[in-house]
């Protein structure tokens, strides 16, 4: 029998990470090399491990997964990396596949599935599984919100009035009132509590 596959798991939840655990030691090729539970852990650990395969949550407590996953690449360009998330984040995926991750995996995907992607990587491939594939194409037609309209979404998820927005990034309420229009229309919401919802949904903003 070849090697076994080495995967380092990067996730705050203990008990996500016991059960990834689990699914991974259960294969004749797998083993776990190491976990970790959060971004900067996770680039200590990779350079302790130089694992085959890292399966990376999305959102952990210090930083992004995808900003410690480019911080492991600057270091380490051929980390074969597999950002992990709960959301089905269009804006995410993008940015992950973009930043160079090798593909690209939900939690609620079937152990199976989760399984055959890493294999797939570990082979070289990269894979992005059909329901991540469909995410993707829902909104390929879809209007890119600008960085200041993102801005005024996160002070609007934050409970700030319009009033308070534009004392803060130092603008007229008329214009936070025009980027908020925008806003609503490029996500197809009717209101900025809908606003916020869909873009914390499609990976726009956190919270």
């Amino acid at each position: 029998m070849d090697r076994s596959i080495r995967i380092l798991v990067v996730d705050d939840h203990p008990l996500f990470r016991e059960g990834l655990a689990a699914v991974i030691n259960s294969q004749p090729d797998m083993s776990l090399a190491g976990e970790a539970a959060s971004g900067a852990a996770s680039l200590q650990k990779f350079r302790e491990l130089r694992p085959d395969v890292t399966l990376m949550d999305v959102r952990l407590p210090d930083m992004s997964g995808i900003d410690a996953m480019i911080a492991i690449l600057a270091e380490f360009n051929d980390a074969r990396i597999i950002p992990i998330t709960t959301f089905e984040g269009d804006v995410d995926i993008r940015r992950a596949l973009q930043a160079g991750a090798y593909g690209y995996a939900f939690k609620s995907m079937p152990p199976k599935e989760l399984i055959d992607v890493i294999r797939h990587v570990n082979s070289g491939k990269r894979r992005v599984p059909p329901e991540v594939a469909r995410q993707l194409a829902q909104h390929v037609a879809d209007e890119t919100l600008t960085e200041r309209e993102i801005d005024v979404l996160r002070y609007v998820s934050g409970g700030n009035r319009n009033r308070e927005i534009a004392e803060r990034l130092f603008i007229s309420q008329e214009t936070v009132k025009v980027h908020l229009k925008h806003i609503m229309g490029k996500l197809g919401a009717n209101d900025r509590t809908e606003a916020v919802t869909i873009a914390v949904r499609r990976g726009i903003i956190q919270i």
